[in-house]
């Protein structure tokens, strides 16, 4: 049903690929607090389908109903997996991870942290050092503790940053209280230890983006109206969608937000696969600053904190404008309470200029054919910023993949009038922003034409001996094992990267492939030895290229938080498996390296990174050319490629 240029789907369940519904997540808390989870002092980290094998979706027979779990026990410390057989009401799987093992932290831990520092008489002494005597304008940020060397002894820590208001409507980023840090146990929800590592004032200039404070806006800019009189033109049934020549499964998950499943495009009445499986996987955030608080902040977005647990309620017109397809997001809460996040997932068409035109100069004629792309994103708030991540599919079988970053800077104090070459200066009252990285890792199961893939890098080369000094061309290099394909972009030979289908040949008897353009392909700028690139290695590299294993899911080990490092995609490639014509999963890392600027203040323009993916002997010829003429809107029937003029 279309009501205000919105149409609203509540997740059901009628594939094995739909994430549980709230009766599922429900029955399985049930089952598992009356089995092993049944003291009071269980926590459900999350509770999430457990999806089927790629042989069960093949079979053609319908697979059995599970839902997998993430749970810790805060009397004892302990964390455990579990596996929930929905069909039969059993539970399939019961394992206790190993001591010190952390899953990542839960939404409600943040809130209870916050009320149980401030309750805590070390700190409302620390915070009346500093002159922050009103509890209710301070504001205590959680972050995860990482690991920089010292044993946690088995606790699950939060490193508490503290900032303050000046009044109730006040940005709190603006009054950073530097050099104070929390450290407090999840589990006993006690604070271990207040650190105070020397007085710096807190700045009081206001740096507010409120309408109140800004003045009024502006009014020259005048409406833009995006109608689509006939409806939208993708077709979505449950959670399956239908637009243009694709089609693919939406999927919601805690841990990574929206998910992609098999995605295919449609190429002369074929149903080709392309991508069996999509989503962002992890992402890191390390700064760059030196002193005693900012260095320890490299927060893994995914992996500790569950981003998609803390995505947004989309709104029609100020997150998504358009003819809009929502689908709600399904997640637990601590207790295993299914909440809804409604509107989760955001889903629509845009304009995008031209796909293609020639205008012959001879005849005086010319042929235009008008582009656009499928929208599909969520955003979520991981305290200070916001993070928009968007899927673009393309007529022409392009695949585009954006990050989108504003929110407000993580900022730092110093004193008034100094300046720190580890970051901008914000105003002349000590606030400043450090230099950081946003560096993002995408997995992506490919299945091109089917699951029998090989990877190449393809590289630009001049031949040493050149008669006309000016040529040219490009020499492919096929990536043999997991070792061989750990890789970095090379903007100097033009690099790229092609999955390709030597089964599947195109009309020059050319293996099908899409090719991997590496945009935004920073790495991590700390030391290789530095703890946060030892956790986070995936980030020391662009390319990975591990053969299928289903337990293999995300780059830096199933749990992250407070770990050594050394676990997922290090650990996976050492065995050096075979990766020509295998089930591969490629895995690329791209980011954005945030040279903090003035503009950037007080909430930040967004900026977006991302990488593209584009077919490369895919099809044997332009895939588009069955689209209509575009119409002249000041002439009803008439086509842009009539009566052109010079």
């Amino acid at each position: 049903m279309t009501v205000n240029n919105k149409i609203h789907t509540p997740v059901g369940v009628s594939h094995p690929l739909d994430p549980l519904s709230h009766d599922e997540i429900t029955r399985a808390v049930s089952i598992l607090k009356g089995g092993p989870a049944k003291e009071e002092s269980f926590r459900f980290v999350s509770v999430e389908l457990r999806e089927p094998s790629k042989q069960a979706l093949r079979s053609g027979v319908l697979p059995v109903r599970e839902a997998d779990s993430v749970l810790i026990d805060r009397t004892t410390g302990l964390a455990y997996e579990a596996i929930v057989d929905l069909d039969s009401g059993l539970i399939s799987g019961w394992k206790e991870l190993g001591a010190g093992v952390q899953p990542p932290i839960m939404l409600d831990e943040f809130d209870e942290c916050e009320v149980n520092c401030k309750a805590d008489p070390r700190v409302v002494e620390a915070l009346a050092g500093r002159g922050l005597t009103d509890l209710d304008l301070v504001c205590i940020e959680p972050w995860s503790a990482g690991y920089f060397g010292t044993d946690a002894e088995g606790r699950r820590l939060m490193r508490a940053l503290v900032f303050t208001r000046l009044d109730a409507d006040d940005n709190p980023y603006a009054h950073p209280a530097e050099n104070l840090v929390i450290i407090y146990d999840l589990n006993s929800g006690q604070v271990v230890e207040v650190e105070d590592n020397g007085f710096v004032p807190v700045p009081q200039t206001v740096g507010n983006y409120l309408p109140q404070h800004v003045g009024p806006a502006r009014t020259d800019l005048k409406p833009i109206a995006i109608t689509q009189p006939e409806g939208a033109s993708f077709t979505v049934r449950g959670n399956h969608v239908q637009w243009g020549d694709w089609s693919f499964r939406i999927g919601f998950t805690p841990r990574e937000g929206l998910v992609l499943h098999q995605i295919h495009f449609r190429d002369k009445g074929r149903n080709r696969p392309v991508i069996n499986r999509a989503s962002l996987v992890e992402m890191v955030v390390p700064y760059g600053d030196p002193s005693p608080v900012q260095a320890k902040k490299n927060a893994f977005d995914a992996g500790e904190y569950n981003i998609g647990v803390m995505a947004n309620s989309l709104k029609l017109g100020c997150d998504c404008l358009g003819e809009i397809q929502y689908f709600d997001g399904i997640v637990a809460d601590s207790h295993g309470n299914p909440m809804t996040i409604k509107n989760a997932v955001c889903m629509h068409e845009e304009d995008d200029s031209i796909m293609w035109k020639h205008f012959d100069f001879r005849k005086g004629s010319a042929e235009v054919r008008r582009s656009r792309k499928l929208v599909i994103s969520f955003i979520a708030t991981v305290a200070n910023y916001e993070y928009g991540f968007y899927w673009h599919l393309y007529l022409d079988g392009t695949v585009e993949f954006l990050v989108k970053a504003t929110g407000i800077l993580s900022t730092a104090g110093q004193n008034p009038g100094e300046k720190n070459k580890y970051g901008q200066t914000l105003n002349n009252d000590g606030l400043y922003a450090p230099i950081h990285q946003h560096i993002f890792n995408v997995r992506m199961d490919f299945e091109i034409d089917g699951p029998r893939n090989a990877v190449y890098e393809v590289d630009t080369e001049i031949p040493a001996e050149s008669p006309t000094l000016s040529a040219f061309h490009t020499v492919d290099r096929l990536l043999e094992t997991e070792q061989a394909a750990i890789r970095r972009a090379d903007s100097s030979k033009h690099r790229f990267w092609k999955v390709v289908n030597h089964d599947s040949r195109n009309l020059v008897d050319e293996p099908v492939a899409y090719r991997l353009m590496p945009t935004d392909a920073i790495t991590l700028a700390a030391d290789d030895k530095a703890h946060v690139s030892q956790r986070a290695q995936f980030a020391r590299n662009n390319l990975w290229v591990t053969a299928y294993d289903r337990a293999e899911r995300f780059p830096a080990g199933e749990y992250p938080n407070q770990s050594t490092g050394g676990d997922g995609l290090p650990a996976w490639t050492a065995a050096d498996r075979n990766i020509v014509d295998e089930d591969l999963v490629v895995w690329y890392t791209f980011g954005m390296h945030h040279v903090v600027r003035l503009e950037d203040w007080p909430v930040m323009p967004r900026q977006h990174v991302g990488f593209i993916l584009q077919p490369h002997g895919f099809f044997d010829q332009n895939p588009t050319l069955d689209l209509p003429r575009p119409e002249t809107p000041s002439m009803e029937g008439a086509h842009c490629c009539e009566g052109h003029e010079q």
